[in-house]
């Protein structure tokens, strides 16, 4: 275990590797969700039912993605704890493998957001939301594919500590999102303006870009280096499928746990009105931008820890693990801070609205009250995937958000009449058990290695 007596040595012999891996991977997961804050942002100059529209679709989309874009999470265990290894070909045998089940969990994901639709009808949600939502969801579901792809290439290219290239991927289709949402979303170079449709199709041919960009760069790579690639046999393997189905399935379960939760809570709060729905879209958003740096820094301590193990070094696993935690929890005591004191300026950088202010304002307190633990739980989650438990965290998501937050959540909107701060308030008592669990199972997992 990382003892307090050397805590600050540990934490100075880890800080220098973890932050050249973790800097690069934090830059990517922010230009993934400055996507989603871009798309946000323009279709909020449209009407506030449009911005819902992109709320609603957006993370009911993503809520199906993740069950195979977190299956393919397995790879950071395995490729991770292959390259500490120093057994390349077996990191190039689980690429070729992870490519292979993007096939049929496309085909499935895109005939489940087919049926979406209807099932919002039924569930009552606001009707002008309705009418943008179901074109953005026919455009955004033909993406599926190269999403998966791209997740694939992306955790091959992290567990070999090739970062820098996915985040050259995601800062480019940034640019390539943004013009084309002025072009789709406005009706700009002779295009028909598509309102939050143009927005689907502009996030659709960006993600297209990205996995082209990242499968150049591992041909590249390979042909430059000489690392095997193409010596990898073609014939699928079961056994490799299975074990990544085995580690990842939890992985992804418990991202579609979480991501779910909030879009049960964002379909709820769809019955309060367009304003409602807008204001959480953005306190929503602005929470998301931030989690996006623990999440990277976590990425990178699945990477660290996994390769750490790979060579049979677990002092140095917990001591990665350690500081991963202390980089997510000083950024995330930070952003707390700004949520409490300057939220206005926040929720003004997507409309003048001033009934969304007035509820954005009061969801923005409650995200800065939940932002240290969430901070902990994206880390710490991170880093036992590294570890290659995947489990822990999914049950810990399951029975906290499911069987806490949200129940909470939904008595205080509907029965207290507390609105859409009651549902946030649930979930904040979620994330609040969810790090504070997860910080005592990798203690002891700490303690017991020793």
């Amino acid at each position: 275990m990382w003892r307090a007596g050397s805590a600050w040595q540990a934490f100075k012999l880890e800080l220098p590797p973890m932050a050249r891996l973790a800097g690069p991977v934090v830059l990517a997961e922010l230009g993934w969700m400055s996507m989603g804050v871009v798309d946000t942002m323009m279709v909020g100059h449209v009407s506030p039912a449009a911005m819902g529209a992109v709320s609603i679709g957006g993370i009911l989309f993503y809520t199906v993605a993740v069950i195979g874009t977190g299956v393919l999470l397995g790879l950071d265990t395995l490729i991770s704890q292959a390259y500490g290894a120093g057994d390349i070909a077996d990191c190039h045998h689980s690429l070729l493998n992870s490519v292979y089940l993007c096939v049929p969990f496309s085909l499935g994901l895109m005939g489940i957001v087919w049926q979406f639709p209807p099932l919002l009808r039924a569930a009552g949600i606001d009707a002008e939301v309705l009418r943008d939502v179901t074109p953005f969801l026919r455009a955004i579901m033909w993406s599926t594919f190269p999403l998966l792809l791209y997740f694939a290439f992306r955790r091959y290219l992290q567990g070999m500590n090739l970062v820098k290239p996915v985040m050259y991927a995601l800062l480019s289709a940034n640019l390539m999102n943004l013009a084309g949402d002025w072009i789709f979303v406005f009706g700009n170079l002779g295009a028909p303006a598509m309102g939050a449709e143009g927005s689907g199709w502009s996030t659709c041919v960006s993600r297209i870009f990205m996995a082209a960009f990242l499968l150049v760069y591992i041909l590249y790579h390979d042909r430059r280096y000489a690392t095997g690639l193409g010596r990898t046999s073609l014939k699928p393997d079961l056994r490799r499928m299975g074990k990544l189905i085995r580690l990842g399935a939890p992985a992804g379960m418990q991202i579609a746990l979480e991501v779910g939760v909030f879009a049960v809570a964002t379909t709820l709060i769809g019955r309060l009105g367009a304003n409602v729905v807008a204001a959480h879209q953005i306190a929503l958003n602005a929470a998301s931008v931030t989690f996006m740096v623990p999440l990277g820094i976590g990425a990178a301590a699945a990477v660290r820890v996994g390769q750490a193990l790979g060579r049979g070094d677990r002092s140095a696993a917990s001591r990665s693990g350690w500081t991963a935690t202390l980089l997510g929890a000083a950024f995330m005591g930070c952003a707390a801070v700004i949520f409490l004191a300057a939220p206005e300026p926040i929720i003004r950088a997507y409309t003048a609205d001033r009934n969304v202010l007035r509820v954005g304002v009061s969801l923005l307190a409650v995200a800065a009250a939940f932002q240290l633990f969430d901070g902990v739980q994206a880390v710490l989650t991170g880093a036992l995937r590294g570890a290659g438990d995947t489990r822990t965290p999914m049950i810990c998501h399951l029975l906290a958000y499911w069987g806490l937050g949200l129940p909470i959540g939904y008595y205080l909107c509907f029965r207290l009449n507390w609105g859409a701060v009651g549902l946030w308030t649930g979930l904040c008592a979620a994330i609040v058990v969810i790090g504070s669990v997860l910080l005592a199972i990798w203690f002891k997992l700490c303690e017991a290695s020793d």
